[in-house]
């Protein structure tokens, strides 16, 4: 399990990295950065559980904000959102954002479930 976290971590390491030019990427490096740390303590042998519930909380709270920019995206007939890196049209952010909490959600539901 200890090689599983660590390459968990590392990867929402990079997930926090790649968010520099984002058009708003402090709460996306602080959510991403937030699920590799708990990762890298897990492997540790240190995870504190409240705070991966306080992460899980607040992913899954953020990601229901979004819920109705999914299904508008979803009723669009679900046009590509990777075509191009630039977010062209405001759906393509907004959903794109929402996958990307449901992934951190995941992340920290699944550390959760694996250390009980």
């Amino acid at each position: 399990m200890k090689i599983v976290n660590w390459t968990l971590a590392i990867l929402f390491a990079l997930f926090a990295i790649v968010q520099y030019n984002d058009p708003d990427p402090i709460p996306w490096i602080l959510m991403y950065g937030g699920v590799a740390a708990h990762f890298a303590m897990a492997a540790l042998g240190k995870m504190y559980r409240p705070a991966v519930w306080l992460w899980l909380i607040a992913s899954a709270v953020w990601a229901a904000r979004l819920v109705p920019d999914f299904i508008n995206w979803i009723e669009m007939g679900e046009p590509s959102i990777v075509e191009s890196m630039k977010a062209e049209q405001p759906w393509i952010e907004l959903t794109r954002e929402f996958l990307g909490l449901v992934v951190a959600a995941a992340g920290c539901g699944f550390l959760l479930w694996k250390n009980r």
